[in-house]
């Protein structure tokens, strides 16, 4: 294993039976990065990792299908048999401790810092984790959203998170080693990518693969129309 994504879940806006909402691992030899939480991605990455043992989760926003799984990794972290070292390093767009909060509140509150160490994102906001370097990029998605670069070594991922066609989109994918980009609109859209218009921004990447594909799009023609392979939960690509 050199620099790794790991495919935990493509499936929107709901999880369906072995198919979990938006996740995927980035692993390096030394570094364990969970990116996106969406409902039965966690499960998904115990096959691979414990919550306890990541250096840090990235989320791209705040919607459920991207940042559910948050909740029961909070429960993991501070009620059951695990045992964090420290609180986990979470990257997040503003508001996102607030939201957490509103949602795990008990008897009495359960404050996100618990379990983890919060970092609102910002546009270029850049964070060293391990022996990866996470650069996040403002997105257009109707509410604050970020696509990520992550580099390590000479090697470059590149994610869109959720977002429609924009210049920072092009941004993120140029020169990227593999280029993974949501292809959940049918027609153009403000808020999605079609998948020509996920095709149109890997231009200057090196390999586009296609997730988060939505409903009304089978994968045989998101693939044929960007000509690029779609990710399937638990495959491993191989980045550098």
């Amino acid at each position: 294993m050199t620099f790794t994504l790991t495919v935990l879940g493509t499936a929107t806006p709901y999880p369906r039976p072995d198919h979990a909402c938006s996740g995927y691992l980035l692993r390096t030899p030394t570094t364990e990065v969970w990116v996106d939480a969406g409902p039965g991605s966690l499960a998904n990455l115990q096959r691979h990792t414990t919550p306890d043992r990541l250096d840090a989760i990235w989320i791209s926003h705040t919607h459920a299908d991207h940042a559910a799984d948050l909740l029961p990794a909070y429960y993991a972290l501070r009620y059951a048999d695990l045992r964090p070292a420290r609180p986990i390093p979470l990257y997040g767009p503003p508001g996102l401790a607030g939201r957490l909060e509103t949602f795990l509140a008990g008897t009495g509150p359960n404050p996100a810092h618990a379990a983890f160490e919060v970092h609102e994102l910002h546009d270029g906001h850049r964070a060293d984790v391990g022996d990866l370097t996470l650069t996040s990029h403002a997105v257009e998605h109707g509410l604050p959203a970020f696509g990520l670069r992550a580099t390590h070594g000479g090697s470059t991922f590149a994610y869109s998170g959720d977002t429609g066609p924009c210049p920072a989109l092009h941004a993120l994918a140029a020169d990227a080693d593999l280029f993974l980009c949501e292809a959940d609109g049918t027609r153009p859209d403000a808020a999605h990518c079609t998948p020509e218009d996920a095709a149109d921004a890997a231009r200057a990447a090196g390999r586009l693969l296609l997730t988060h594909l939505g409903h009304t799009l089978t994968e045989a023609e998101a693939t044929e129309r960007a000509g690029a392979p779609a990710a399937h939960d638990h495959e491993t690509h191989h980045i550098g």
